[in-house]
């Protein structure tokens, strides 16, 4: 699933990076940035340790049909790469994800950060990612596949010893990564929230990328796993309390209680 392959290093890809304050905690900042400004609301599920893997999970309450931006920051002061899959899949190459470091990655330089879009279609090219039904998301409706429906997923990976740049740039074929597009867009017909979200494959956008070297170590430093639902699932599952606010004249039936160290007579 790499790109090309130089002796051991696998080509990926890199955006270009803004930098970022380093941060005491997690070794990367992984955030949920909605199109049309605030945000989504989060809430921390769990943390633990997997072998050297530290895991990090949340909630995310998902809006319909909104589009979304995956923003990365890397807080160490070496390049990490980036394993990111949304509801399964491999946002590079479309391909099933299990956050493997042989996977197509992003890279992240010390201290920067990045802004994931969409789909990768090409060095140049993302579709938008937005939150729709199920049934119109990208997995299903190009996959068929609803085996990790409605979680965005990253995995850190520190970089081996760099190797010394003593290769020849290599051009490979137009798209040879690029993730399959989605049927036709029906992203308007939807009316009725499912009972899961999704992530569908929307408008095309500028987004330019370039390879470099990178060879990641074996297991991951940090996983973050983010289980993006609709308000009433939210609701139902209980990670958030919906039920009905009462009013505290209206709703009390309670009877008088006796003062304190009242004695029945």
């Amino acid at each position: 699933m790499r790109i090309i392959t130089v002796g051991l290093i696998p080509v990926l890809l890199l955006l270009s990076a803004t930098f970022a304050y380093p941060h005491k905690g997690s070794k990367v900042e992984l955030r949920i940035i909605p199109d049309r400004g605030g945000t989504f609301l989060t809430i921390p599920f769990e943390e633990f340790k997997k072998g050297n893997t530290s895991v990090i999970k949340k909630y995310l309450e998902a809006r319909k049909s909104e589009n979304y931006t995956i923003l990365i920051k890397n807080k160490t002061p070496d390049r990490i790469g980036v394993v990111i899959a949304v509801d399964g899949r491999n946002i590079i190459s479309g391909k099933t994800s299990y956050l493997k470091n042989n996977e197509r990655m992003y890279i992240i330089n010390p201290y920067g950060s990045l802004n994931l879009e969409g789909w990768r279609a090409d060095l140049n090219t993302v579709n938008r990612f937005y939150f729709t039904d199920e049934e119109d998301s990208y997995s299903v409706r190009t996959f068929k596949d609803s085996s990790a429906m409605g979680v965005i997923a990253a995995a850190v990976y520190k970089e081996k010893d760099r190797p010394r740049e003593h290769f020849k740039k290599r051009e490979s074929k137009k798209n040879t990564f690029r993730a399959p597009a989605a049927p036709s867009d029906t992203r308007d017909s939807k009316s009725l929230e499912g009972e899961s979200a999704g992530t569908g494959y929307g408008d095309d956008t500028y987004s330019p990328a370039v390879r470099v070297h990178f060879n990641p170590e074996r297991t991951p430093i940090e996983k973050i796993l983010v289980k993006y639902e609709w308000h009433d699932v939210l609701c139902n599952k209980g990670i958030l309390k919906c039920g009905e606010k009462k009013n505290r004249l209206w709703d009390d039936y309670g009877f008088a209680p006796p003062p304190p160290e009242y004695v029945t007579r």
